[in-house]
């Protein structure tokens, strides 16, 4: 059985900082750091998915968090293929083409800043979390390897966002890929029955690692706004669901994330702390009879 860590995506959402969630008065970044590691072992960065992070910054998070904390870093957007801002780059890159050659440079600055969390051991996993254009394919299957070969000797995770790679005709095939490029897959939560419901898989494709990210079951998943998209209050009902998923993944790889991030107000937060008591009370056997184990091997 794996170590299973619980946490949700960003310490800092300001539907999150509004919400009463942190103690009253505590408003230094410091010191909300601080007191979520002392509640959960495990968080998302999710704001260097907007700009790149800086050495100092991920030197500040290592030294305030304790052994074993955990920080996943979602990757830069254009590193994923997103819409990038030119503003978002570091003025000396901002006037070069598209291109291979740029994808190094800012995969250089970004390996470079997260140092400090390698250093200290505070590094879970690089997230890589493709659009929902990003179908299966050779070009697509080219882009996988390419990020293989330029982040070697780095963890990385996948998230697709196209349902076509997880669907029963393709899963094993995306599974084997992510295997053979040494890629952790991300198993991901959402409302289902929409054109872009991701199915609720649970594939396990590195030994180290492996990854479930909670989006919440807002019906607006997929076309709406962020905020739309992420509302969804977890229930207990809804989190047991998964116990048997996580169980499954929990028997194959070393260590096994949790994540919510359904942001909105401290909906993750509440869910985070529901399934850490889920986890801790319920043997994770012991599950409802109607929820799947689904596995993609």
């Amino acid at each position: 059985m794996s170590e299973i860590l619980v946490g949700t995506c960003s310490w800092t959402d300001r539907a999150l900082l509004a919400s009463g969630w942190y103690p009253p008065g505590l408003k230094d970044a410091e010191g909300r750091l601080r007191h979520y590691a002392g509640s959960f072992p495990l968080v998302e960065v999710d704001s260097t998915y907007y700009a790149l992070p800086s050495e100092r910054t991920c030197r500040s998070w290592a030294e305030r968090t304790p052994d074993g904390f955990r920080f996943d870093v979602k990757a830069f957007s254009l590193l994923t293929g997103h819409p990038t801002r030119p503003a978002a780059l570091p003025a000396d890159l901002r006037d070069r083409p598209a291109g291979p050659e740029l994808l190094d440079a800012v995969w250089q600055r970004f390996d470079d800043a997260l140092a400090p969390l390698r250093d200290a051991g505070r590094l879970g996993t690089l997230l890589f979390q493709y659009p929902p254009w990003f179908a299966p394919g050779p070009r697509a299957e080219r882009t996988l390897a390419e990020c293989a070969k330029r982040a070697a000797g780095r963890p990385l995770a996948v998230e697709f966002r196209h349902p076509g790679w997880w669907r029963e005709d393709r899963g094993a095939r995306t599974a084997a890929l992510l295997t053979d490029l040494g890629m952790a897959a991300v198993a991901v939560d959402t409302a289902q029955g929409l054109p872009r419901s991701m199915p609720p898989v649970a594939p396990v494709t590195v030994d180290r690692l492996a990854v479930i990210r909670f989006h919440g079951r807002s019906p607006a998943w997929g076309d709406g706004s962020k905020e739309d998209k992420f509302r969804h209050t977890y229930t207990d009902a809804e989190l047991a669901e998964w116990l048997p998923r996580i169980r499954t993944m929990s028997e194959r790889a070393d260590e096994l994330h949790v994540l919510f991030n359904n942001c909105c107000a401290d909906a993750a937060v509440r869910a985070a702390e529901s399934m850490t008591r889920l986890l801790g009370s319920r043997p994770l056997g012991d599950t409802p009879a109607h929820a799947p184990e689904t596995a993609v091997t």
